[in-house]
């Protein structure tokens, strides 16, 4: 089962490529187009214009994204089946649920609203890390350190702080598209007007905002039992409270205050900034409780 894990990892990863591909292709790809024209004489000229790839781009990227998705849920599905423990308590396995989190939630909120070209922006994020971990992080089963045989609320926190994480992904995917746009400007007639990228990016957060808090209350609840203590500031734990902090601000402010916009957008920007630091800065770079990468 861990070869059948890898080989379905891989096929995931191809499959991510080619939605990155597709999708990059059905917002920003052009193509050129000979138009022939009559004339009033015997003769013509041909005109050569740039054109849009055809809708078709768009739905090989879905279907690729839902091959990606299917694929990492085997991989995950088989390795689970090879450790007998739920398949993220390393970064190996970690960053693959995560991935296919965040391809999940993109495919849900292209459906909702109907805006493929999101995934020109969300799914090079699912691919990265898919690449990450290809590079850098071992795929070989190992032996659980004995604070993490604690496998109900371990397996609960750990896969509920990667939903919320890969929600907010969106986000992430919804702000740089906001950019682009140049605000209220909407500079590119092909891309999602700005008002409903500010809007996809708000419910993105209210999905992942609650996980989120679920996710650090299962961890203080797990912490009560494997260390005698719900909170210590371990760095893991100041992170992530640095995080919640911010898109709790977020949220306040754009209710309470009626913030949209760029400054909403930078406080996103800066909110995943602290999910990824938290993930990959702490993780590896920085000792505490929470270290286990596995690398």
């Amino acid at each position: 089962m861990e070869q059948a894990s890898i080989t379905a990892f891989w096929l995931a990863l191809v499959f991510t490529a080619l939605a990155v591909l597709f999708y990059g292709g059905y917002a920003f790809g052009v193509r050129l187009v000979l138009h022939r024209l009559a004339t009033n004489g015997s003769g013509g000229f041909t005109v050569a214009t740039f054109e849009r790839l055809p809708a078709w781009f768009g739905r090989l990227g879905t279907l690729a994204v839902w091959a990606a998705i299917a694929f990492l849920a085997a991989s995950l599905f088989a390795r689970w089946r090879a450790t007998g423990y739920a398949p993220w308590a390393n970064m190996w396995e970690y960053t693959v649920a995560f991935a296919g989190a965040i391809m999940l939630f993109h495919a849900i909120f292209e459906r909702w609203h109907s805006q493929r070209t999101l995934g020109a922006f969300v799914t090079p994020v699912a691919l990265a890390l898919l690449a990450t971990s290809a590079a850098f992080f071992p795929s070989g089963v190992q032996p659980l350190v004995p604070a993490l045989q604690s496998r109900g609320i371990l397996a609960a926190h750990v896969g509920i702080m990667i939903l919320s994480y890969s929600a907010l992904s969106v986000s992430f995917g919804a702000s740089l598209m906001y950019i682009l746009q140049g605000g209220m400007r909407n500079r590119f007639s092909r891309l999602p007007r700005s008002g409903l990228l500010d809007e996809i990016a708000y419910k993105s957060v209210i999905v992942g905002f609650p996980l989120l808090t679920l996710g650090i209350a299962l961890g203080a609840y797990w912490g009560s039992r494997a260390w005698g203590r719900y909170w210590g500031w371990d760095p893991k734990e100041t992170s992530i409270l640095i995080s919640w902090l911010i898109y709790a601000g977020y949220l306040h402010i754009r209710g309470l205050r009626g913030w949209t916009g760029m400054r909403s957008v930078a406080i996103l920007l800066v909110g995943y900034a602290s999910i990824l630091f938290s993930y990959f800065g702490v993780n590896l770079f920085v000792a505490g409780l929470h270290s286990y990468a596995g690398v």
